[in-house]
Protein backbone atom coordinates (compact mmCIF):
# COMPACT_ATOMS: atom_id res chain seq x y z
CA UNK A 1 0.00 0.00 0.00
CA UNK A 2 3.17 2.23 -0.12
CA UNK A 3 2.02 3.52 -3.73
CA UNK A 4 -0.74 5.25 -2.23
CA UNK A 5 0.17 8.77 -0.99
CA UNK A 6 -3.17 8.39 0.89
CA UNK A 7 -6.19 5.68 1.41
CA UNK A 8 -9.19 7.59 2.30
CA UNK A 9 -12.13 5.95 3.68
CA UNK A 10 -15.39 7.15 2.01
CA UNK A 11 -19.38 5.13 2.40
CA UNK A 12 -18.30 2.91 -0.88
CA UNK A 13 -14.76 1.64 -0.93
CA UNK A 14 -11.27 2.99 0.49
CA UNK A 15 -9.41 5.53 -2.30
CA UNK A 16 -6.30 4.82 -2.89
CA UNK A 17 -4.96 8.06 -3.98
CA UNK A 18 -1.71 8.22 -6.04
CA UNK A 19 0.44 11.52 -6.58
CA UNK A 20 3.02 12.09 -9.12
CA UNK A 21 5.37 15.45 -9.82
CA UNK A 22 2.97 17.61 -7.90
CA UNK A 23 -0.37 16.11 -9.40
CA UNK A 24 -2.90 13.30 -8.95
CA UNK A 25 -2.25 10.83 -11.04
CA UNK A 26 -4.50 8.06 -9.74
CA UNK A 27 -7.76 6.99 -7.63
CA UNK A 28 -7.93 3.28 -7.10
CA UNK A 29 -11.03 2.00 -5.26
CA UNK A 30 -10.42 -0.36 -2.72
CA UNK A 31 -11.96 -2.53 -0.24
CA UNK A 32 -13.66 -0.81 2.09
CA UNK A 33 -12.14 -2.68 4.93
CA UNK A 34 -8.52 -2.00 3.47
CA UNK A 35 -6.60 0.69 5.91
CA UNK A 36 -6.50 4.44 5.84
CA UNK A 37 -2.91 6.69 5.13
CA UNK A 38 -2.88 10.16 6.23
CA UNK A 39 -1.88 12.32 3.02
CA UNK A 40 1.42 12.13 2.69
CA UNK A 41 2.26 15.20 0.33
CA UNK A 42 0.31 18.33 -0.48
CA UNK A 43 -1.50 16.91 -3.52
CA UNK A 44 -2.91 14.06 -1.71
CA UNK A 45 -3.80 16.26 1.54
CA UNK A 46 -5.89 18.40 -1.09
CA UNK A 47 -7.40 15.61 -3.11
CA UNK A 48 -8.13 14.17 -0.14
CA UNK A 49 -9.97 17.45 0.69
CA UNK A 50 -12.01 17.73 -2.06
CA UNK A 51 -13.44 14.50 -2.24
CA UNK A 52 -14.58 14.95 1.43
CA UNK A 53 -16.26 18.01 -0.09
CA UNK A 54 -17.77 16.25 -2.61
CA UNK A 55 -19.17 13.74 -0.25
CA UNK A 56 -20.70 16.53 1.47
CA UNK A 57 -22.19 18.60 -1.80
CA UNK A 58 -22.22 16.29 -4.48
CA UNK A 59 -21.84 19.61 -7.56
CA UNK A 60 -18.63 20.57 -6.29
CA UNK A 61 -16.25 21.35 -8.57
CA UNK A 62 -13.08 19.28 -8.47
CA UNK A 63 -9.85 21.74 -8.64
CA UNK A 64 -6.75 19.78 -8.54
CA UNK A 65 -3.36 19.51 -10.65
CA UNK A 66 -3.89 16.58 -12.83
CA UNK A 67 -1.36 13.99 -14.59
CA UNK A 68 -4.24 12.38 -17.27
CA UNK A 69 -1.84 9.98 -19.25
CA UNK A 70 -3.70 8.48 -22.17
CA UNK A 71 -3.89 8.47 -25.91
CA UNK A 72 -4.91 11.54 -27.27
CA UNK A 73 -8.52 9.68 -27.98
CA UNK A 74 -8.74 8.78 -24.04
CA UNK A 75 -7.50 12.37 -23.37
CA UNK A 76 -10.70 13.50 -25.17
CA UNK A 77 -13.06 11.53 -23.71
CA UNK A 78 -12.04 12.52 -20.28
CA UNK A 79 -12.08 16.43 -21.15
CA UNK A 80 -15.57 15.64 -22.31
CA UNK A 81 -16.31 14.11 -19.14
CA UNK A 82 -15.52 16.91 -17.12
CA UNK A 83 -18.26 19.16 -18.60
CA UNK A 84 -20.93 16.27 -17.48
CA UNK A 85 -22.28 18.17 -14.56
CA UNK A 86 -23.27 16.58 -11.40
CA UNK A 87 -26.87 14.90 -11.28
CA UNK A 88 -26.57 14.95 -15.03
CA UNK A 89 -25.72 11.79 -17.25
CA UNK A 90 -25.05 11.21 -20.92
CA UNK A 91 -25.00 7.95 -22.59
CA UNK A 92 -22.22 6.28 -24.31
CA UNK A 93 -23.33 6.56 -27.90
CA UNK A 94 -24.64 10.50 -27.44
CA UNK A 95 -21.07 11.05 -25.94
CA UNK A 96 -20.02 9.41 -29.08
CA UNK A 97 -21.34 11.03 -31.25
CA UNK A 98 -19.95 14.00 -29.78
CA UNK A 99 -16.51 12.92 -30.02
CA UNK A 100 -17.19 11.53 -33.71
CA UNK A 101 -16.89 7.95 -32.54
CA UNK A 102 -18.50 4.86 -31.77
CA UNK A 103 -19.62 3.96 -28.30
CA UNK A 104 -17.70 0.96 -27.54
CA UNK A 105 -14.21 3.22 -27.83
CA UNK A 106 -16.00 6.37 -25.58
CA UNK A 107 -16.53 2.71 -22.62
CA UNK A 108 -13.11 1.86 -23.18
CA UNK A 109 -11.93 5.13 -22.55
CA UNK A 110 -14.28 6.05 -19.39
CA UNK A 111 -13.11 2.25 -18.04
CA UNK A 112 -9.46 3.50 -18.52
CA UNK A 113 -9.81 6.90 -16.61
CA UNK A 114 -7.05 7.03 -14.03
CA UNK A 115 -9.54 9.60 -11.41
CA UNK A 116 -12.78 8.55 -11.05
CA UNK A 117 -14.85 10.95 -9.39
CA UNK A 118 -12.72 13.86 -10.02
CA UNK A 119 -12.74 12.61 -13.94
CA UNK A 120 -16.37 11.94 -13.55
CA UNK A 121 -17.06 8.58 -15.57
CA UNK A 122 -19.76 7.15 -13.48
CA UNK A 123 -22.04 9.90 -15.26
CA UNK A 124 -22.36 8.12 -18.66
CA UNK A 125 -24.57 5.42 -18.93
CA UNK A 126 -25.68 2.62 -21.44
CA UNK A 127 -28.78 3.62 -23.42
CA UNK A 128 -30.90 0.50 -21.90
CA UNK A 129 -29.42 0.67 -18.23
CA UNK A 130 -26.55 1.76 -16.34
CA UNK A 131 -23.25 0.46 -18.25
CA UNK A 132 -20.49 -0.49 -17.32
CA UNK A 133 -17.71 1.29 -14.70
CA UNK A 134 -14.02 0.63 -14.38
CA UNK A 135 -13.98 -2.58 -16.86
CA UNK A 136 -16.57 -4.43 -15.15
CA UNK A 137 -20.32 -5.28 -16.13
CA UNK A 138 -21.51 -6.60 -12.83
CA UNK A 139 -20.41 -6.44 -9.19
CA UNK A 140 -19.31 -4.04 -6.87
CA UNK A 141 -18.00 -1.84 -9.47
CA UNK A 142 -21.36 -1.12 -10.43
CA UNK A 143 -22.57 -0.78 -7.21
CA UNK A 144 -19.85 1.88 -7.02
CA UNK A 145 -21.39 3.40 -9.92
CA UNK A 146 -24.58 3.11 -8.39
CA UNK A 147 -24.19 4.98 -5.60
CA UNK A 148 -22.48 7.72 -7.08
CA UNK A 149 -25.14 8.69 -8.73
CA UNK A 150 -27.15 8.53 -6.19
CA UNK A 151 -25.41 10.86 -4.16
CA UNK A 152 -25.84 13.20 -7.11
CA UNK A 153 -28.85 13.28 -7.95
CA UNK A 154 -30.44 13.07 -4.08
CA UNK A 155 -28.45 15.77 -2.67
CA UNK A 156 -28.60 18.46 -5.13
Amino acid sequence: MQRYQAMLRTPFAVLGISTRDDLLSGIDFLPWDSPTRAPQDPVAEAACRQLMAYLRAPDFTFDLPLHLCGTPFQTRVWRALREIPAGSTVHYGDLARALGSGPRAVGQACGANPLPIVVPCHRVLAKNGMGGFMHHSSGEPLSIKAWLLRHERFQQ
